[in-house]
């Protein structure tokens, strides 16, 4: 073994440790009680809905702006664990799993060597555990591109027909997921139109028989679903943007290198790297937006490994040094301080009888509340000028919520925000934001 060897198994080996450590840290956190991100208990909240036999679109102030299948996934799964949260934290557990071993599985079928593989799927467990929350978390976006890596997988293996279906499919998980689809069907292109045109043929035309059975199904259409509203910032994409440090060495490790693979990687960072940055622009757009960058980024990693090591290297050094320098400022919610004080958050909710109103909804689910009203799509839709708050301020007005809990204080708008301060006192706040209580 060489030098450039050893530091390259040196530089990824250690950072495989500290992405093992991370893992093990979010695995602990899957059973606990804590409110790791609002995503978990809206999630959550419209599963329990399903299980109930409600509508999982309903017309009332709990909106539901996601595809389908994931809610039907995390319901089966509540089944054995009794609770929709930890159903879908172990859900979002396996995805990543299964998603890493798929990107070492691609990195081969692209000519990636042992050492390539392995840097591939390192780089890519470190970004997401490093850089974000979602390991282990109650959300759809792995279970999504899980699904997509294996359509990946089976388009290299000259499954088209059958990639096709299967991308059709994620994209009723997640619908944010458009990146590897349209790279997929570019690269396909230069390789071979007619392929090209079949897998577009097959993969559109189920999409359109999806969204034909979604308005069957649930009477309204999908797209107008996920299209919910929400405010539009340049702010939000600079904010992106100024996250996305980790893609820079490898990106650039794409440009200089010559790989045989080099088209297909190049044409899916360019559509990641697009479609983050136009997710990103609307509030509440959080870094999962990139985690196709993520992907390509694994993926260029491990196929120019052979060449030089210097990327894969200085990529691994450089999340060593993020790591080290911000873990105990890390975007992971939970420690065990946390996890007593949110014991004591769901006692006082508890202890509250009537509806409540969260923006951390799974504190209020596990306090026995039931979800009535979604703070952030109803404050996106407010900000808007989508909806007009007055039967909102009415019911703050009545008294309508036994408790209320917020982190944002003005995320229903100007005019709630005054309404809860004329009839609402704060009773405490802490890390799971301020909690209020009726003026009488």
């Amino acid at each position: 073994m060489n030098a450039a060897a050893k530091v390259m198994w040196s530089a990824t080996a250690a950072l495989a440790l500290a992405a093992l450590f991370l893992l093990l840290r979010n695995s602990a956190a899957i059973p606990s009680l804590v409110a790791l991100d609002p995503n978990e208990g809206w999630n959550a909240a419209h599963t329990i809905a399903l299980m109930a036999g409600h509508p999982l679109y309903p017309a009332s102030l709990m909106v539901n702006n996601y595809p389908p299948l994931s809610f039907y996934a995390v319901a089966a799964l509540a089944t054995l664990t009794s609770d929709a949260v930890i159903a879908g934290r172990l859900l979002s557990l396996l995805s990543f799993l299964a998603a890493c071993c798929l990107i070492a599985a691609i990195t081969r079928r692209l000519g990636a060597g042992l050492p390539g593989r392995a840097a591939a799927m390192v780089f890519f467990a470190a970004v997401l555990l490093i850089a974000s929350d979602y390991v282990g978390m109650n959300d759809p976006q792995l279970l999504g591109h899980a699904l997509q890596l294996a359509a990946l997988l089976l388009l290299l293996r000259g499954q088209s027909l059958a990639a096709a279906a299967l991308f059709a499919v994620s994209l009723f998980v997640k619908h944010n997921l458009l990146a590897l689809p349209l790279a997929s069907a570019l690269w396909l292109w230069r390789q071979d139109r007619l392929s090209a045109l079949r897998f577009a043929g097959i993969g559109g035309g189920l999409l359109v028989l999806e969204l034909l059975l979604f308005r069957l199904t649930y009477g309204v259409s999908l797209l107008s679903v996920v299209a919910s509203p929400r405010l539009i910032s340049r702010d939000n994409i600079a904010f992106a943007v100024s996250h996305l440090w980790w893609a820079v060495l490898p990106l650039a490790g794409l440009i200089w290198q010559r790989h045989p693979k080099k088209d297909f990687c190049l044409i899916y960072a360019g559509a990641a790297l697009l479609s983050g940055l136009v997710f990103s622009a609307g509030d509440g757009v959080d870094i999962n937006a990139f985690f196709d960058l993520a992907i390509a980024c694994a993926l260029i990693l491990g196929v120019t490994m052979e060449q030089t090591v210097l990327p894969s290297v200085l990529s691994a050094a450089a999340l060593l040094v993020f790591l080290f320098f911000n873990f105990h400022n890390s975007n992971f919610f939970y420690t065990s301080a946390i996890a007593a004080q949110s014991a004591r958050d769901i006692a006082f909710l508890r202890s509250h009888p009537g509806p409540a109103l969260c923006d951390q909804i799974s504190l209020c689910l596990w306090a026995g509340k039931r979800a009535e009203l979604d703070p952030f799509n109803i404050g996106e839709q407010i900000k808007t000028g989508v909806r007009n708050p007055a039967a909102l301020v009415e019911m703050i007005a009545a008294h309508h919520f036994a408790v209320i809990q917020l982190q944002v204080q003005d995320m229903l708008g100007p005019e709630v925000q005054t309404a809860i301060a004329k009839h609402y006192r704060l009773d405490h706040s802490d890390d799971n934001g301020a909690f209020f209580t009726p003026s009488f």
